[in-house]
């Protein structure tokens, strides 16, 4: 059977000499299809083209352009940088053939040319190109797969912590815009401080996003703590503040579980358990629950101290109204030293222009809040003593 000529592979040639293109072709003839360019301009045209070429044969003193300075454009060039390339020249010197060779030719043969010899050399070098291409498009496979299941697993990855994060919403009426703006709060603080000193170490791009993600998490013990204690609206006493205190470890605690549940310990989890649990230690180590000190205290939390402070000061609540950004602004700057990082302290203050705008952005409505008044109503109504 014959092969169909689109399925032969299609050699350029390119020589300056009439006598040499004729002998060449000769040589191609059956097994292959041939485009010819008598010099190097035109040769870069055909390559450049949508002509797809298999091999070059390639001539080296030619009339304007060498075939060295052909054969470097086509190796500079994306599209034709693996296009296999033989010289055959008249140069037979071993630092002709060497300086083709280390231009990026495959092989390198010399005139008077030996048919026998041509053919297989260009068989081989078709060969190896093949296999070339082979590999190459499995790398893309495999790089396109890779793409995949990465985008797969961080959808995974924000889904589980959403889910974490609406079950804390389930008892916890305020805290649904709360969270999105202390991740956001975590976010632009963490991206201010990522060159400085103190934090740069710690702050890459990856970082910054698992911080962002995580953040949600800060308040998920909050599911662990009874409703006449969550959802109190005045002072707690001191035995329901303990109680209350508890939420920290109930946090880190149940992400460890669901870490033990599935036999590994996830890295990207690793900041919310720090967040969850030692985002209420204090810089002065007057914190909970462990009354961590300074630099022991996770950078993770530290920031979501901020963060959240800074939100809980603003925040309207269903039995409080929140204060101006000036009023917390003061609060925080007053703590600097004492609750808080002074670093972070003093990337908090060159940022209330984007601390308010996230504020604004997450802002809980009149609706929200009339919303969270029925349902603190109706959980309160739920929890009342019996006979009550």
């Amino acid at each position: 059977m014959t092969a169909n000529p689109a399925d032969k592979p299609t050699i350029l040639v390119v020589d300056d000499i009439p006598e040499n293109i004729d002998l060449l072709r000769e040589v191609l003839e059956g097994n292959y299809r041939t485009k010819i360019a008598i010099n190097g301009e035109k040769a870069l045209k055909i390559a450049f083209s949508d002509t797809k070429i298999d091999l070059i044969l390639l001539d080296i003193m030619m009339p304007g352009m060498s075939g060295y300075e052909v054969c470097m454009q086509l190796k500079a060039n994306p599209a034709t940088r693996d296009i296999p390339i033989i010289f055959i020249t008249a140069m037979s010197e071993v630092d002709d053939e060497r300086k083709g060779l280390e231009m990026g030719a495959v092989d390198y043969i010399t005139k008077p040319i030996s048919p026998p010899i041509v053919q297989a050399r260009i068989k081989t070098q078709l060969a190896a190109k093949r296999v070339q291409d082979f590999l190459r498009d499995q790398n893309k496979f495999l790089e396109h797969e890779i793409e995949k299941r990465t985008r797969e697993v961080m959808a995974l990855q924000d889904v589980t912590i959403h889910t974490m994060a609406s079950l804390a919403e389930t008892r916890d009426s305020d805290t649904g815009n709360h969270i999105r703006r202390t991740s956001n709060y975590v976010k632009v603080l963490a991206e201010k401080l990522r060159f400085h000193p103190r934090f740069g170490y710690f702050l890459d791009d990856k970082t910054i996003e698992l911080l962002f993600k995580s953040a949600p998490l800060h308040d998920i013990g909050k599911v662990g703590i009874p409703d006449r204690i969550l959802l109190k609206p005045g002072k707690f006493e001191p035995h329901e503040f303990e109680i209350m205190k508890t939420h920290t470890t109930l946090g880190r605690d149940a992400i460890m579980a669901a870490e033990r549940d599935l036999g590994i310990e996830v890295d990207f989890l690793k900041f919310a358990k720090e967040i969850a649990y030692s985002h209420q230690e204090k810089w002065d180590g007057s914190g909970y629950p462990l009354g961590l000190k300074g630099d022991d205290i996770p950078i993770s939390a530290r920031l979501m101290a901020v963060a959240d402070v800074y939100d809980a000061l603003i925040s309207r609540r269903v039995y409080k109204e929140g204060m101006t950004h000036s009023q917390a602004v003061d609060i925080i700057s007053k703590g600097r030293g004492q609750h808080f990082d002074p670093d972070i302290v003093d990337a908090f203050l060159g940022l209330q222009t984007e601390f308010q705008q996230i504020a604004m952005k997450y802002a809980d409505s009149d609706h929200d809040m009339e919303r969270k008044r029925s349902q603190l109503s109706v959980l309160l109504d739920n929890n009342k003593p019996a006979g009550s």
